[in-house]
């Protein structure tokens, strides 16, 4: 039996002993049962067994005799089997040639895909993953689906994990530069957390400034740009460039200092994230700072003042911080059709204090259905573009 089994890598090598009559192979104890398996659906195309362990077993002793058949029968015997996050990480936890093997490909994508569907809510499980291995962190780091409320929060995760793993300098700079980082979406973090990136001992600094410098470059693009990079970027493997749903919807600041503090900030929606809004439903954008203070911007569907029909609101907001109050001049704007380009929809004056905000209900004075129809003039290719101008005035 030795010998037939043997034979099957032999001959495919063409070596020496493949001409041989007898071949003596020496095993484990503990391989035996598998060789017999292997044997079995060698002659039969089928096997006896069908707990995970004895499968796994017969995987390896597959791998090791490039049995590809019987990897790929186990392979699918293992996918059929209830997952679990121990058994999903064993998967994920077998030697790098078994993983690389083609056979064994759909296994490891289902237990990738298994730990990002349970765990792509960090927030409510972040005790239990923090005690995951990194690639079990990989896999729910690498998901779309991650429920998170901006990518600064997956960033602030990231660091978080490998501190706790890794105590050593040199290995949270390899384990971030080659594995976790890679996973982190740069491009769509904020600018002050960027700026914290560059001078984090953590990462590696060449690694660190080209991940920002590209992050920035990506900022500047328009719009119909950044969707042809995230287009593009769906065949790789880390989609750095593809736009998770984000709690808070990213946005694009611009800050002046002088004649007057202000900053520009542009908001882009997707329809069918405005679509998603009705009746009720409301959308933040994450929070961008003016004179020290944080502000958010919110889209809302809700009734117009005379509640009596459902309409597009957009409001600003500060964040709840302290005591402090200033008037703030404040202007709305959206792309229109057929020229466009912004046109300016509501301004006004606020003095705000922590936790109020001032808006527009009604910000297109058009009922929803006409905000939302097909022939809408607020919907270019598919986005609505809106912008909102923050001035503090001495």
């Amino acid at each position: 039996m030795n010998f037939l089994l043997l034979s099957v890598q032999l001959f495919s090598n063409g070596m020496m002993e493949s001409e041989q009559r007898h071949v003596t192979l020496r095993i484990n104890a503990s391989e035996e049962a598998a060789l017999m398996e292997l044997l079995n659906f060698m002659y039969s195309n089928t096997l006896t067994i069908a707990t995970a362990p004895a499968l796994l077993d017969v995987l390896m002793a597959a791998d090791k005799f490039q049995v590809a058949s019987c990897m790929r029968y186990c392979s699918r015997l293992l996918r059929n089997l209830p997952m679990t996050p121990e058994s999903a990480l064993l998967y994920l936890d077998l030697p790098s040639s078994v993983l690389m093997a083609d056979a064994v490909q759909p296994l490891t994508d289902a237990a990738k895909q298994f730990l990002a569907d349970r765990y792509k809510d960090i927030s409510k499980y972040q005790e239990e993953i923090m005690n995951l291995p990194l690639a079990g962190i990989e896999a729910i780091l690498s998901s779309d689906d991650l429920q998170v409320a901006s990518e600064d929060a997956v960033y602030d995760f990231a660091l978080k994990w490998t501190r706790s793993h890794y105590q050593k300098l040199e290995e949270r700079r390899e384990i971030l530069g080659t594995h976790l980082g890679q996973y982190i979406r740069f491009p769509y973090m904020t600018p002050r957390k960027l700026k914290k990136v560059l001078t984090c001992n953590d990462f590696d600094h060449e690694f660190a400034t080209k991940a920002v410098l590209e992050a920035l470059f990506f900022k500047t693009e328009p719009p119909h740009r950044q969707r042809l990079h995230s287009l593009e970027d769906l065949t790789s493997t880390n989609h750095r460039y593809v736009e998770r749903a984000y709690k808070y919807r990213p946005i694009k600041v611009v800050e002046f200092e002088l004649p007057h503090q202000q900053c520009v900030v542009y908001l882009d929606l997707k329809r069918e994230e405005c679509a998603n809004l009705f009746p009720s439903g409301r959308v933040y954008s994450q929070a961008f700072h003016l004179g020290g203070q944080g502000f958010f911007l919110s889209a809302h569907c809700n009734m117009d003042q005379q509640s009596s029909f459902h309409c597009f609101g957009l409001f600003l907001g500060m964040q709840e911080k302290g005591s402090v109050t200033f008037s703030v001049d404040y202007e709305f704007a959206a792309r229109s059709k057929p020229t466009e380009e912004f046109i300016s929809k509501y301004k006004g004056n606020y003095t705000f204090t922590g936790g109020k905000a001032v808006g527009y209900r009604n910000l297109f004075s058009i009922p929803w259905t006409s905000f939302m129809a097909d022939d809408s003039l607020y919907f270019i290719n598919g986005i609505l573009h809106l912008r909102a101008e923050l001035t503090i005035r001495c």
